[in-house]
């Protein structure tokens, strides 16, 4: 990721958790706010409850492949939180890239028009 560096600090997801925007579907909840820098941070989190270890780390490297092909189209410097819900553990590569895009849309994150770039159809 070009632009991008990882969140991993508890005290910024939790400042996310209590001063950022949230929107939420089934399968995820998107929590941004801004940061002041150049770089967007992306932190991606996936409890317990949606399975055991296999299935969380795949889960993880999922939504962060979804974000790397279209790291193109959101906008620099904010500080991004996905939380992943049960019901994703179920979900098709191309429902969690096109859920994701649509919660970013909603919360501004996006500086171009949302294209399905590189999604498997």
């Amino acid at each position: 990721m070009k632009f991008t560096e990882s969140l991993k600090n508890n005290h910024e997801f939790l400042r996310l958790y209590n001063k950022g925007k949230s929107v939420s579907s089934p399968l995820l909840v998107v929590y941004c706010r801004r940061n002041g820098r150049r770089v967007t941070r992306l932190g991606i989190t996936v409890g317990k409850k949606v399975g055991k270890a296999v299935v969380r780390n795949r889960l993880r490297r999922r939504l962060r492949e979804s974000y790397r092909i279209n790291e193109d189209l959101f906008s620099r410097g904010w500080d991004i939180v996905v939380v992943a819900r049960a019901k994703s553990r179920e979900a098709s590569f191309a429902e969690l890239c096109s859920d994701f895009l649509a919660l970013s849309s909603r919360l501004g994150l996006l500086s171009a028009p949302s294209k399905t770039k590189g999604l498997p159809l």
